[in-house]
């Protein structure tokens, strides 16, 4: 397939509404872009479970998902990179020494060491249901990405393990994936495996960890209700998710 362009969609606060859903008027816009030739793409640190029925409703087939740990493309497995398993357990074993769990992340779910009310904040935060629990879930399947669920001790894991990245992505949790991995490394492997370097690339963000999605793309696409640091960081500053900003950047640079 030759495309024109690639397209890189954050979820919460950019391709999403207020209610984490997609509009009628997104997957209007997503059926817009596959008819001009241009290949909207999920990036994202969710797993692909949580983002399987949004996928659907907009109609989009590939997806860099779990900070780049994983990417698929028009439904077809190119990449997955994982932790080892003693890596895994001693972010385990450092979780329960500062009182918070762990939840580990693959292509198929995900599974948590334990119950605590942060646990259920991080989840209802991104609408996502509840992990089933299994301590030692990474001794009997890969781990691309964990997830520390507590709402403290962020120094404590940064200082500890210098070969992971920690991504405050919630109040209630942060994403753990292997030191230098990110949307951004997602976006730049997706575009070597397709031997599409000299496609331009359109990024979408809001948050903190959009910041290696924007670096990585050609043209850098702020939400209005994004912070201020990646505004300064974008090209063009669209309007807010929530008043069709998605569909105004895709109509400000002709992809619609």
């Amino acid at each position: 397939m030759t495309y024109k362009a690639l397209t890189f969609f954050d979820l919460d606060g950019t391709l999403l509404n207020e209610h984490s859903q997609i509009t009628s008027e997104i997957a209007e816009a997503m059926a817009a872009l596959r008819k001009n030739d241009v290949l909207p793409i999920i990036a994202t640190g969710r797993t692909e479970p949580e983002v399987h029925a949004i996928r659907e409703a907009a109609g989009i087939t590939s997806n860099i998902v779990m900070n780049g740990a994983f990417i698929r493309i028009d439904g077809k497995e190119v990449f997955s990179d994982t932790l080892s398993d003693d890596l895994c357990r001693k972010m385990y074993e450092a979780a329960k020494e500062n009182g918070d769990e762990l939840c580990y992340y693959n292509e198929r779910g995900y599974r948590a060491t334990g119950y605590t009310e942060e646990m259920i904040g991080a989840y209802n935060y991104v609408r996502s249901p509840l992990p089933e629990i299994d301590p030692l879930y990474f001794e009997q399947d890969r781990v691309n990405m964990l997830l520390v669920l507590g709402v403290g001790n962020d120094d404590y894991y940064h200082q500890r393990f210098p070969e992971l990245t920690f991504y405050r992505n919630t109040p209630f949790s942060i994403d753990v994936v292997k030191k230098g991995t990110s949307k951004g490394t997602g976006i730049k492997r997706l575009v070597e495996l397709l031997g599409l370097e000299n496609v331009p690339t359109y990024g979408f963000g809001d948050g903190s960890n959009d910041f290696a999605l924007l670096e990585a793309c050609d043209h850098k696409i702020a939400m209005g209700n994004g912070i201020q640091e990646l505004k300064e960081l974008a090209d063009f500053v669209t309007l807010k998710n929530t008043e069709g900003g998605i569909v105004h950047a895709l109509q400000h640079f002709n992809l619609i």
